[in-house]
């Protein structure tokens, strides 16, 4: 009965926008680690996890505790940009966590509570110290729904109706991203890949490309909501070659794979790529809304007052940030994370062979993406099938159904994609793979 009164009342009340409520119907009551109970009961596995915001999971003892200890001692909850004990803990902590030439020498900048804020200030840092407006992005990115941030996404939907909208932020040229189930150049892996570096490079070096020497390059290192998609290392890399070549800025977008993920404390480090901005949020404030970014020092060319935001000095979430990234390090999680997503992966792949509903099962550490495609249908020349987006709506509801929490993604929303807390246990892995076969069993795809 309550669960229905809140869900009704949430319906009448909130905006038509909304979307895990529609497709998650549950009201949590309680939750603790990869566990949420709802308000009728019952309780779920969480393959959620925030969006992958809570890498320690639901109510961690050790962020409870740190949380407590702040409101007791009488700490400033909110400070604007000014320095407390605790924002000096935080970014001690995470000055040393960075990736390559930015790690304890970077400057860091707080900006709004959301990725998306985080993702504005990077694009406003690179045209700033650059002189230049353009921006090169990718096809199946997701860097945030503010005007700048939706401007160098993939979706259509994100720029307005005739997907224009908010173009004029800044230009952006759009490359495809290798997609190697998908591959937009038809001859997928590392060839594709290479082919996207390739065009990146003769657009900045072919005076006649139509492309003005851009300010930077923006991308993610595994595509999130793009349908759980790990660019190659060599891709990463030759990246970073032609941008440093061409004095291009390299934007990486770790809003979602950082603070162990994919299985290292950083996406990138899977290629030994060090960006010259890193964008960060979700994980990094331990639950709780934070976002910054960190970058070369010489970048530094904003003065003061250039970019500014009320809720830059969140007190508890750098309490529970410093918390957060010191925990992930000291246990081991992105290596937990690691070995439990290849696991994972492994016993995905087998339920593929016995189901050919799925297409691929592809992601990194705990980051990973099931694609459903229709079985019956021709596959094109690299042996990828249409997507499935009315079967995976209906796999999604039958888990949870069965008590497990997924998130769509991808093309059509034809991505299961799995996103459970770094603290997952073994005994919980084995249960997300029962649940998810049994629902497999269950529901017949249509055709």
């Amino acid at each position: 009965m309550l669960r229905a009164q809140l869900l009704d009342r949430q319906a009448r009340r909130e905006s038509a926008a909304r979307t895990y409520a529609r497709t998650l119907p549950v009201a949590p009551v309680s939750a603790a680690g990869a566990e949420v109970t709802g308000a009728d009961g019952r309780t779920y596995l969480d393959c959620l996890s925030g969006a992958g915001t809570l890498a320690l999971g639901h109510n961690h003892p050790a962020v409870i505790a740190a949380l407590h200890g702040a409101l007791g001692s009488g700490a400033p909850l909110h400070t604007l940009d000014m320095i407390t004990p605790q924002k000096d803990a935080f970014t001690t902590e995470l000055l040393r966590r960075l990736p390559g030439d930015l790690r304890d020498d970077a400057v860091l900048h707080f900006c709004g509570p959301a990725g998306t804020d985080a993702v504005e200030a990077a694009l406003k840092l690179a045209r700033t110290t650059t002189g230049r407006t353009g921006v090169v992005a990718f096809t199946g990115a997701y860097h945030g729904m503010t005007l700048g941030a939706a401007s160098v996404s993939g979706p259509l939907r994100m720029r307005g109706a005739d997907g224009q909208g908010p173009a004029a932020a800044q230009p952006v040229t759009r490359l495809p991203y290798p997609y190697a189930y998908r591959c937009p150049f038809g001859v997928g892996g590392e060839q594709g890949a290479e082919l996207s570096t390739r065009l990146l490079e003769t657009y900045l070096t072919d005076p006649s490309s139509g492309m003005a020497p851009p300010a930077a390059v923006i991308l993610e290192a595994v595509q999130g909501e793009g349908g759980v998609i790990p660019a190659p290392a060599s891709w990463l890399r030759a990246v970073r070659r032609i941008t440093a070549e061409h004095g291009v800025l390299l934007i990486i977008d770790e809003v979602q794979t950082g603070i162990g993920r994919t299985g290292r404390f950083w996406a990138c480090e899977h290629a030994d790529v060090t960006p010259d901005i890193l964008v960060t949020s979700k994980a990094v404030g331990g639950g709780l809304p934070l976002a910054l970014i960190a970058y070369r020092p010489d970048l530094d060319t904003w003065q003061p007052g250039d970019h500014t935001g009320t809720f830059r000095g969140n007190t508890l979430a750098m309490v529970a940030g410093e918390v957060t990234l010191r925990t992930v390090a000291e246990e081991q999680l992105a290596e937990h994370a690691e070995k439990t997503g290849a696991r994972l992966r492994s016993a995905l792949r087998e339920l593929a062979s016995r189901h050919p509903v799925i297409g691929d099962v592809r992601g990194r550490g705990l980051m990973i993406g099931v694609e459903l495609v229709q079985p019956d249908a021709d596959p094109d020349a690299t042996g990828a099938r249409p997507t499935h987006p009315h079967y995976a709506r209906a796999l999604q509801k039958a888990c949870l159904d069965r008590g497990l929490m997924l998130e769509l993604g991808g093309r059509d929303g034809s991505v299961l994609r799995l996103l459970p807390p770094l603290v997952l246990t073994d005994a919980q892995a084995d249960t997300v793979l029962t649940r998810l076969a049994d629902a497999l069993t269950d529901v017949e795809p249509a055709a």
